[in-house]
């Protein structure tokens, strides 16, 4: 599996040919440039994602001060590429956004159409636009004829049926998209039941671009399982990388695929002690903002019935110092 950037510059995708890259995925809240930062310095994912980036129609700024910001880090480092994610409705707007991304240091972008929550913020956004996906030939090949790089797709399986995806890739394929990004759940699913991962084994199959699977991939035995079975050209890693950050090397073989808990707690306080650091650096609330930054992410991984009392103290200290104290103590 891939552990570094792409050399060649005639090649548009983020990974090398031939490889199987290893993604993180795009999470609102929570893959911010801290995140991103420690992710690519201590477990290296081949390709990172900015979170998505609000596009509003008829705004005199396509891109806010904040989301310039995180575009420029993709020409400011060397590491793992990083592709922005765009989510609107407009297409004059998006095409706008694009070209400030680009102008900012973007080299990768990507369209979110799978965000089920994107309707509450943008109108028809994100999944909502599977819904009526009548302006979707406009915005993609918009997107691509403006796009310097590579150019992919975050979608869903579909809006509430999950054979509609084999409808649009035709489409996808036509109009130029480097790759997709499949969570074979639908929008309505939102992130109930279980990701159906024959979608994405039949869609490997019949593409003409490659897919990568997402989705409910919590350990190394199940990524594995999934790239055997589904044939995808890679994975990508949301949910179960924040709780367990080094499930990377873990499918690369080069951390145990089952640790024992000791090992799992000294990686947890390495993981958090980390966070703190950067998100004192790179937030300016001070350390309320801090604190609440921290408790976002532990918040994904007080399921864990191994560290669900620890976690649960940390997320119930009111003020940083107590919570690091906890923290250095943790077991």
């Amino acid at each position: 599996m891939s552990t570094a950037a792409n050399p060649d510059p005639t090649n548009l995708l983020p990974w090398q040919p031939g490889t199987v890259p290893l993604m993180l995925a795009p999470m609102q809240g929570l893959t911010n440039q801290g995140l991103r930062g420690l992710f690519a310095d201590w477990v290296k994912p081949d390709v990172l994602f900015t979170e998505f980036m609000r596009v509003r129609p008829g705004s005199r700024k396509p891109l806010s001060a904040v989301d310039k910001e995180e575009a420029a880090t993709a020409a400011a480092t060397d590491r793992a590429p990083l592709v922005v994610q765009l989510i609107g409705r407009d297409t004059e707007a998006l095409l706008a956004a694009a070209t400030a991304a680009q102008e900012a240091g973007a080299r990768h972008l990507n369209i979110n159409l799978g965000c089920p929550y994107g309707r509450m913020n943008l109108g028809s956004a994100g999944g909502a636009l599977l819904k009526d996906p009548s302006q979707l030939e406009e915005h993609l090949r918009g997107l691509r004829a403006v796009c310097r790089g590579s150019f992919s797709v975050k979608v869903r399986s579909g809006y509430d049926d999950p054979e509609q995806i084999f409808g649009l890739l035709p489409l996808f394929e036509d109009c130029g998209v480097d790759f997709l990004v499949i969570h074979p759940r639908t929008v309505v699913q939102k992130y109930g039941g279980w990701a159906d991962h024959r979608i994405t084994a039949r869609l490997a199959v019949v593409s003409k671009i490659p897919v990568i699977a997402n989705g409910d991939v919590t350990s190394a035995a199940e990524g594995l399982a999934l790239l055997a079975a589904s044939g995808a050209a890679g994975l990508m890693l949301g949910r179960g990388a924040i709780r367990d950050p080094l499930l990377f090397q873990r499918l690369r073989g080069l951390a145990p695929a089952e640790p024992s808990r000791p090992e799992r707690a000294t990686a947890l306080r390495y993981y958090i002690t980390e966070l703190r650091s950067r998100y004192l650096l790179l937030f300016r609330g001070g350390d309320s903002q801090v604190l609440v930054k921290l408790k976002t992410v532990l918040t994904m991984l007080r399921t864990d019935p191994d560290f669900s009392r620890p976690i649960g103290k940390l997320l119930r200290s009111h003020t940083l110092e107590t919570f690091s104290e906890l923290l250095e103590n943790l077991q």
